[in-house]
């Protein structure tokens, strides 16, 4: 692999309803680049998945959400799925989780309806990013000039559209997680 991950250690901010595919495949790519992955969630225990058109596999949570401190990781994934970021939104600590990323200029990647959580921090404008089309419009109305384009970075900001892209999306979150922090990351005004 051209760029390792050793020593790092990355977070995936997930709860139930998650696209399979977008939490498994990355936590999978980072791991095999060697990176530490821990799977985070509003609560303890495990969460499940969403596998295209029904229910999915469940997936260990390693940390929940009030113990996790966003201080001790490398970079964050949100993954998609309709339902996933749907729900996190609504939750003040995962908001908060996410916003802190960017104020520290760590990387973040988010793909497919993960860029929700993007909108609900406030990153979202000024950047230049791709999502699921059906979020086109709240990612502009929050700001960000949105693309369609298999995978979009932006200062350290990895964006993708759909399960389809999760190649393209790997490869470039590899990428800027091993460049480390971003300057150009840090929350817009």
């Amino acid at each position: 692999m051209p760029h390792t991950l050793n020593g790092r250690t990355i977070a995936i901010l997930a709860t139930d309803g998650f696209e399979q595919s977008e939490l498994i495949e990355p936590k999978r790519a980072l791991e095999e680049a060697g990176a530490t992955v821990h799977v985070i969630a509003p609560k303890g225990g495990t969460i499940r998945g969403w596998d295209e058109t029904d229910w999915g596999a469940e997936v260990a949570v390693d940390l929940a959400l009030g113990q996790a401190r966003p201080e001790t990781y490398d970079g964050l994934v949100l993954p998609g799925g309709q339902i996933n970021p749907d729900k996190l939104r609504l939750e003040p600590e995962a908001v908060a989780f996410v916003r802190a990323f960017f104020e520290a200029g760590k990387p973040v990647g988010a793909i497919c309806h993960g860029p929700w959580l993007l909108v609900e921090a406030d990153v979202a404008r000024g950047r230049r990013v791709t999502s699921y089309p059906s979020i086109r419009t709240d990612l502009k109305n929050a700001g960000a000039e949105w693309v369609d384009q298999e995978v979009v970075v932006d200062q350290g900001l990895v964006t993708s559209r759909k399960p389809d892209d999760l190649p393209a999306f790997n490869a470039k979150l590899i990428e800027e997680l091993a460049e480390g922090r971003h300057h150009g990351q840090r929350r817009s005004a």
